[in-house]
């Protein structure tokens, strides 16, 4: 957002230089990002003199004076999505005063609209609002007999300085009080206003309507539109529509100034992909209290330069007026928070320069009213950060002593194993991504697997793509596949640690009792498992391939193979998958990702999706010992079992049973073939099995051996029926 130093001082009284102005902005929260030095005329005619040559002499004066060629210094200010009361050169002045009150200066003023006055009611509109939700308040007045043309030189200069391009004078003068004090105004040509009555409405889905930029947009129902008695007129706070804006022609105006729900506002803007000056201020909270101002100041700015007479009386449709906040301070928690005891007379000083109203007092709190144009302000830790912005954080005392505890490192390091495993997963080609905590929520209605009565919404999202907390990892991680597919690079390996976000009952928004998180690591693998060359194959990633990366994950923190138990996985989003347990706990789920999953995100292809339980997988480790032993002095041996078994055994039955029935000599056990074929039986399959037996202290021999595989082979056939082959 840009501020214009010269116009800024229309509204406070102050010497301060722009690069004092500038420091003191940033140190109250409103942050100057760059400050740069703005000419009408670009160079703004520096070194060059007009005169009139009669002698030879030097001769002329500086054509910048000659033209009044002003300089102004523009500050860049980052605006936050919840300093929207700092969007305009008052607001801006408004809290430059507030810091400078505590000086003794004087406070922001705004230009006066005493003289505002209708000059007739020749031209009464009628306005009604049907949806009272989506539009609190509605005022608006006629002019008529005004002349559209270019604006004079000083208002085309002032929207120049900040980066706009005049029009003409109607349009510049509402972009002037725009900028001038948040408020966004709305010009309609009377004249094409059907019954001489404006509706607030929404329209059924799929009207059209074609808006100023000449292209036809198909509205959501949804959609708040400013329509006369045949039709509408204006995306409501949003953009105006091609046949009912002011025009060069325009003698007759009815002048608008409203405040629109800031979420209905945003989800508008968003679905048309409009992006305006009102919007900005509309999606943000406006001030409901700048509404009439704003357009008395409007209207004599018209009536002083597009001429006309004001001929209606202002109507303000206003039927429940928004209320301000009301908010308790406790001096121990502005102590706690602050880290430095402020004395009451300065906080009063500073709430009563923010328009802060103390409306109760005791020895240890006070009672306040905050103006509803601080919208941020609703809670005592925010008006704790108001005191503390204008107290100033420099004069917060730094203790100079040090203040250290001993304590043991926790075990496991959290941050270590981390990065081990990020290291692990890089070093196989895998790209780390960090996806966004907010999300749509959308992904979750309807979804049997992260239900939406779990999903945590946000009370003010900033749009409606990102108007909930994430339950899982997989839609971040779909949506960066599809990215890069879009983008001609198919063969992807990605991973991301992340924490996910549940709601787990109803109840009050703030009670923390009500919510969780959980941290999680995600993998995804698709395309083909190596990019084509001339000495590889391009062969397809696929389950196995993305069981191999789980696997190698649990033997680079140390979990082993006999401790997880497999099962399948029963979450909807799998075609087929796996779920490891330990201790009967889930720590992994993994798998070929439904087709209906990834075609939502114009994904063809198949994914695979492996997604760890971080937290659970942490605890593990704090359980976990490592113990070391020498290389064993004594050979291992390796022998084969060829078992004929019904198609229903798994491979993990026959682990579970084998690591049961030799608990000492047997180390590693291999599935290495499968085999099905009617000639082997219906139903029935062959596992070619290979177990690793060694024994540290000796060499085995064929009697242990053979002893081993016996029992191995009693056990199969007696609790699985296995017939060796």
């Amino acid at each position: 957002m840009k501020i214009s130093y010269t116009w800024l001082k229309q509204y406070i009284k102050t010497d301060l230089d722009p690069e004092e102005i500038a420091e003191i902005l940033t140190n109250i929260g409103l942050e100057v990002e760059g400050v740069e030095t703005f000419h009408p005329v670009n160079g703004g005619l520096e070194g060059v003199v007009i005169g009139e040559v009669k002698t030879s002499e030097k001769a002329g004066i500086p054509a910048k004076e000659y033209f009044k060629i002003e300089t102004d210094t523009i500050f860049e200010i980052g605006l936050t999505p919840n300093r929207t009361d700092g969007g305009s050169h008052y607001g801006v002045a408004r809290d430059l005063a507030a810091f400078l009150k505590q000086k003794g200066d004087a406070g922001a003023t705004k230009p006066s609209i005493d003289n505002f006055r209708a000059d007739n009611n020749d031209l009464p509109i009628e306005v009604e609002i049907e949806n009272r939700e989506a539009c609190p308040r509605y005022s608006g007045l006629t002019i008529r007999g005004i002349k559209v043309e270019p604006s004079p030189a000083w208002l085309q200069n002032r929207l120049k300085s900040i980066g706009l391009v005049p029009v003409y004078n109607i349009v510049d003068i509402t972009n002037y009080v725009l900028h001038e004090t948040g408020q966004p105004l709305h010009a309609f040509d009377a004249d094409k206003i059907k019954g001489n009555k404006v509706i607030v409405k929404t329209l059924p889905q799929g009207t059209k309507f074609i808006t100023l930029d000449e292209e036809e947009r198909e509205l959501h129902c949804d959609d708040l539109i400013i329509c006369d008695r045949e039709k509408g007129m204006c995306i409501a706070g949003v953009f105006g529509g091609i046949d009912s804006g002011v025009k060069t022609g325009t003698q007759n105006i009815f002048l608008e100034s409203a405040y629109f729900d800031p979420v209905y506002i945003r989800k508008t803007a968003k679905r048309h992909a409009l992006n305006t000056d009102a919007s900005f201020r509309f999606e943000r909270g406006v001030d409901p209290d700048m509404i009439i101002y704003a357009l008395k100041r409007a209207a004599l700015l018209i009536k002083e330069i597009a001429g006309g007479k004001i001929s209606s009386d202002i109507t303000d449709k206003y039927p429940v007026p928004i209320t301000n906040h009301f908010v308790q301070l406790s001096y121990k928690n502005l102590t706690r928070l602050v880290g430095k005891e402020i004395d009451a007379k300065t906080v009063k000083k500073i709430l009563s320069a923010l328009e802060i109203k103390v409306t109760g007092e005791k020895d240890d709190s006070l009672s306040l009213e905050v103006p509803a144009y601080r919208v941020d302000v609703t809670r005592e830790a925010d008006v704790i950060e108001e005191i503390l912005r204008i107290y100033g954080y420099n004069n917060i005392d730094i203790s100079d002593k040090t203040i250290s505890t001993i304590s043991a490192i926790p075990k496991p390091d959290k941050e270590k194993i981390k990065n081990i495993i990020s290291d692990l997963l890089s070093s196989q080609g895998f790209f780390e991504i960090m996806c966004n905590s907010l999300t749509n929520f959308d992904y979750y209605k309807d979804n049997k697997d992260f239900p939406e009565q779990n999903s945590v919404r946000l009370y003010n999202p900033l749009s409606s793509d990102l108007n909930a907390m994430r339950q899982t990892l997989l839609y971040g991680g779909l949506e960066s596949i599809s990215y890069n597919i879009n983008r001609q690079k198919n063969n992807l390996k990605l991973f991301e640690f992340g924490n996910c976000y549940y709601k787990i009952k109803e109840g009050p928004v703030n009670k923390l009792d009500n919510y969780y998180e959980r941290e999680y690591l995600a993998l995804f693998t698709t395309g083909r498992i190596n990019e084509p060359n001339w000495s590889g194959q391009d062969k397809p990633t696929g389950f196995f391939h993305l069981k191999s990366y789980v696997e190698g994950i649990f033997k680079r923190l140390g979990i082993k193979e006999k401790d997880i138990e497999p099962v399948p996985s029963d979450e909807n989003h799998f075609s087929e998958g796996l779920k490891y347990l330990v201790s009967d706990e889930a720590i992994v789920e993994f798998g070929q990702l439904e087709s209906t999953v990834t075609r939502n995100f114009d994904i063809s292809q198949p994914v695979y999706y492996a997604v760890f339980s971080w937290d659970k997988i942490l605890t593990l480790l704090v359980k976990h010992e490592i113990t070391y032993s020498g290389i064993p002095k004594f050979p291992a041996v390796k022998r084969d079992l060829a078992l004929l078994l019904d198609k229903s055994v798994s491979f993990s039955q026959i682990e579970k049973l084998a690591w049961r029935t030799e608990k000492k000599l047997l180390k590693k056990i291999k599935l290495f073939d499968v085999f099905e074929d009617q000639k082997i039986g219906r139903n029935k399959k062959s596992y070619a099995i290979s177990f690793h037996l060694q024994d540290p202290d000796k060499t085995l021999t064929d009697k242990e051996i053979d002893k081993v595989m016996q029992n191995l082979i009693r056990i199969y056939e007696k609790e699985l029926g296995a017939k060796i082959r």
